[in-house]
């Protein structure tokens, strides 16, 4: 039961995230005439409000919404190994739904595979940053200023969508779903692969870096209230 209730928050999150930024695209272009820094600003808006109000509705039970923070909690064992492939697989599909219902929402085409090329270099160093940050925020706020985690991510993607090449997707499973939407916030099937590698490449460095970062900070700070206890333990009476 437990594991279902975090599925169906996995799934709930995961479909309103990709409805929000594949929804907000499609609006944005038709009230911006096509503008495209309308339409960035907007998706970036949206996307920053609607994530952060997820995390604070859903994070209590589960709220990922991402493989890769999927894959980073089973590395820390925060989650077991066990639940991932549940986990993946049920924000796969919560995020294809998302993207199923934005079409509908605007009378569009229920599945239209995306023509949008989003390749090169470029592009694939800017999901590198995005996701590299994402995994810092996450590791850095989570232990820093727990409270303040939700607003945290909900800022970064925010501006992440606007200082990154690619737009920050820095979600393999967003990546997937955007595939099903031929509008401004598709992604071509065949960029989808080395967006992908170039999102697992940039988690692995920020664990590597961010986890030796807090860790070691973790542990000096177990060590002070460690030795402050055995003070008052030894002090006088």
């Amino acid at each position: 039961m437990e594991l279902s209730r975090k599925l169906v928050c996995e799934f709930l999150g995961t479909a309103a995230l990709v409805a929000t930024v594949v929804g907000t695209g499609i609006l944005a272009q038709k009230v911006g005439d096509g503008n495209v820094a309308v339409s960035v600003m907007a998706v970036a808006v949206a996307t920053g409000c609607v994530l952060t109000a997820i995390i604070l509705s859903f994070g209590s039970i589960s709220c990922h919404l991402n493989p890769i923070v999927t894959l980073m909690s089973a590395i820390r064992r925060d989650i077991s190994w066990s639940a991932v492939a549940p986990f993946i697989l049920t924000q796969i599909i919560g995020g294809i739904v998302g993207t199923l219902a934005a079409n509908l929402m605007f009378d569009l085409p229920f599945v239209s595979i995306s023509a949008q090329a989003r390749t090169g270099t470029g592009q694939w160093l800017g999901e590198f940053i995005a996701t590299f940050g994402l995994i810092g925020v996450i590791i850095g706020c989570g232990r820093s200023t727990p409270s303040a985690l939700p607003a945290a991510i909900g800022c970064y993607i925010c501006g992440a969508i606007w200082f990154t090449s690619s737009t920050c997707f820095a979600n393999p499973a967003v990546t997937i779903a955007r595939i099903f939407t031929d509008t401004l916030t598709g992604i071509r099937p065949s960029d989808v692969v080395p967006f992908i590698l170039s999102q697992l490449a940039g988690a692995a460095a920020a664990l590597a870096l961010f986890g030796w970062l807090f860790d070691s900070n973790s542990k000096e700070q177990e060590k002070a209230i460690i030795e402050r206890l055995e003070k008052e333990l030894v002090a006088p009476r």
